[in-house]
């Protein structure tokens, strides 16, 4: 029994297949063009990634045996618009395109946070689809006029190759027009962008099969015609089942370009504070919690690559000799902050240095910072009421062992690294088999299918150390807010 997963990412399709025991047979990836604008606009044509998805499941499928199911990871929000004879009537438009400012302004102010927490649980953000649909809406009202389908990245993808206009929770949940406590197209958010319940899909949880492969699809692709269309999920929600973050108070700490913290919930809450705490639902079909601070290993990549103009981020770590005593700080507010602050005008800033501060204890400020803006996140996550007591950390910054410690002792959790390291093509792949009948649920599955590599345990007295220093840390955004509005601005 084989499986395959595929993510659509922002720069490539990755694709993979394994067995039913979780070995990954074998790994594909195809790139495609990304559009980007000076004016923040971001796109991407939904025929490449169709293009470049078929030929490499050519490529995965040749030779590899009886494919029984496929799943998806999907890059979020992205709008994709077809109309009556499902042609795309233009570029997707991105999770990090910035022109609905205004857009989101409107929905925030004029019809009211409130509404938008009691009607979607979130707040917009220029990320959600709800916003770039009323850009086209104003901006563009021929396409609009001619829209029948509303898509997400992996759902054409999945349209594709089953014919079948579907979607799913998770990923559902980052559009703003989901009631995501009711797990139901929300009437009052539909009124608000001015769409029709038609125009949208119908609603799966990311475990279950829509279709099969359908006969011209097998031929682009390779695929059988018996293989089983599985809808997957949003990346974060995948990317954690890839990671078995599946059950109540499991996180995931993604260092990543951007940092991630994913807390597993059986039950849902609203972030009604300005730290806008994402409250979306999980592909296990429960729910989930979510904090992105948007320059994690990128702070760490800018520091080392840009300013010690290096690639060896080993030798940099290596003379770092004060954990818990660094009196150095750094805020990792590179590109603007997303939670808790919500705040794009925020920035970078070192404070602390004298004449005896090295190019060690600076590497260390950058690591702790990010690390803290982390704990940020899970404070609230768990005023929330999320009991979180182990994470699993993922992303090019896992790599470093010291990092990992940093991570426990800072957020005083337990932190493993698990085998895997395919993470949301993995996971949809274990979507998949769920789809195909292979276990009774998610849960199951994670639990046969992914195994621990390493454990990082808190050392008491440097997340001691650790605890001091972070009101240190927390007071400083707010001693500075008004001097990075003024450098924005200038």
């Amino acid at each position: 029994m084989l499986t395959v997963g595929i993510d659509i990412g922002t720069s490539a399709v990755k694709l993979l297949a394994m067995d039913k025991n979780g070995k990954v047979l074998r790994t594909v990836s195809r790139d495609y063009p990304l559009y980007m604008y000076d004016d923040g606009r971001s796109e991407q044509d939904p025929q490449d990634w169709w293009n470049q998805t078929a030929d490499g499941l050519k490529e995965l499928c040749d030779g590899l045996g009886d494919i029984v199911a496929v799943s998806f990871s999907g890059q979020m929000h992205g709008l994709v618009a077809l109309d009556e004879n499902d042609n795309v009537l233009r570029r997707a438009i991105l999770w990090n395109d910035q022109r609905t400012g205004a857009q989101c302004d409107y929905l925030n102010k004029t019809i009211g946070r409130e509404v938008l927490l009691e009607n979607a649980a979130n707040v917009a953000l220029t990320g959600f689809t709800a916003p770039k649909i009323l850009w086209v809406k104003e901006h563009e009202p021929e396409i609009f006029a001619k829209i029948k389908k509303i898509m997400l990245p992996k759902d054409y993808i999945a349209y594709k190759l089953s014919g079948v206009f579907a979607t799913d929770y998770s990923d559902a949940s980052g559009m703003l027009l989901l009631d995501v406590q009711k797990q139901d197209w929300s009437e009052k958010m539909l009124e608000i962008v001015g769409v029709k319940r038609e125009q949208l899909a119908k609603l799966y949880h990311s475990y279950e099969a829509i279709g099969t492969v359908t006969p011209e699809a097998a031929k682009e692709t390779g695929l059988p015609t018996t293989a089983k269309v599985v809808i997957g999920g949003g990346d974060q929600a995948v990317g954690a089942i890839g990671s078995g973050i599946v059950s109540e108070g499991m996180c995931s700490v993604s260092l990543g370009t951007s940092g991630v913290l994913f807390v597993a919930a059986d039950n849902f809450a609203v972030d009604k504070s300005p730290a806008a705490i994402h409250a979306f639902c999980h592909s296990t079909g429960k729910y989930h919690f979510m904090g992105v601070t948007l320059s994690a290993a990128g702070s760490n990549k800018w520091w080392v690559e840009e300013v010690l103009s290096t690639e060896d981020y080993a030798a940099e770590q290596k003379n770092i000799d004060k954990i818990g005593k660094n009196p150095v700080y750094f805020l990792p507010y590179l590109s603007g902050e997303r939670t808790p602050h919500n705040d794009p005008l925020a920035r970078g800033a070192f404070v602390g240095m004298n004449a005896t501060t090295t190019r060690a204890d600076m590497t260390q400020a950058v690591m702790e910072g990010v690390t803290f803006s982390l704990r940020d996140i899970l404070v609230r996550v768990r005023e929330l009421g999320a009991n979180v007591k182990t994470a699993r950390i993922i992303g090019g910054g896992a790599k470093s062992p010291l990092w990992c410690q940093m991570t426990a002792d800072i957020l005083g959790l337990k932190v493993e690294k698990i085998q895997a390291s395919e993470g949301p093509a993995f996971g949809a792949a274990i979507l998949a088999m769920v789809g195909a009948g292979a276990f009774a649920n998610v849960e199951e599955a994670c639990s046969k299918l992914i195994a621990i590599s390493e454990t990082y345990s808190p050392c008491q007295e440097i997340a001691a150390l650790y605890d001091q220093r972070y009101p240190i840390y927390k007071n400083l955004y707010t001693a500075l807010k008004d001097s990075f509005h003024a450098i924005a601005t200038q």
